[in-house]
């Protein structure tokens, strides 16, 4: 049993912390994004905690950070870093339990001159859920990114829409990119721990994530 995803997306912004909240929320996950930018602005991580109610305690600190809103290559250069696959790992305090990685951007979103977001799901070995819009133009971005993460033999769990459903859309990625839709993110007038909770509840295969 799968215990451990990397939560990427189609694009930034698609939805990637609303969905890693539901998923933590929903299976009682730890939470970890390796890599922020942005900070100025707040982080994932906080965002992650206040939105599924979870503690500190249940989070990890990022393996890196910067303040720029911008790519995470761009980011470190302006910084004077490199960016270093090797400095990624699972901390031995996780041990079995439940864990949702969220990454930066999208599959090609660079880290360093010659490494990629793809490059860093890899070092990880866990299988990937992608968060993606639902409506028009989804279809094409769904499956250039499925078709990267297939061409890599990364193992891919699924595809979760978010925004307002369309049936049509759903049946053309299952279709053509050859994966399952796991569930489904309304649009909310509220989010919170419980709206997230029902989301989860009513709006995922639960035998995705059996207990």
């Amino acid at each position: 049993m799968n215990k451990q995803f990397f939560i990427t997306g189609t694009d930034t912004g698609v939805g990637k912390t609303v969905l890693s909240a539901v998923l933590c929320a929903g299976l009682d996950a730890w939470y970890w994004k390796p890599v922020q930018t942005g900070t100025a602005e707040g982080t994932d991580r906080a965002t992650v905690m206040r939105l599924a109610g979870i503690g500190a305690e249940h989070t990890l600190e990022e393996t890196y950070s910067f303040v720029p809103p911008v790519s995470p290559h761009l980011a470190a250069h302006w910084a004077g870093v490199r960016i270093e696959l090797e400095r990624f790992r699972v901390p031995a305090e996780v041990g079995g339990q439940r864990l949702i990685v969220e990454g930066a951007g999208g599959v090609l979103v660079p880290l360093n001159e010659r490494q990629f977001m793809l490059d860093l799901i890899l070092r990880l070995h866990m299988p990937v859920i992608l968060a993606a819009r639902s409506g028009l133009g989804t279809i094409n971005h769904t499956l250039l990114s499925l078709a990267a993460l297939h061409s890599a033999e990364v193992p891919v769990h699924g595809v979760v829409l978010i925004g307002e459903p369309n049936k049509d859309n759903r049946a053309a990625i299952e279709r053509y990119g050859h994966t399952r839709v796991l569930g489904e993110i309304p649009m909310l007038a509220q989010l919170q721990r419980s709206a997230l909770l029902q989301v989860f509840l009513n709006h995922f295969e639960r035998d995705a994530f059996p207990r």
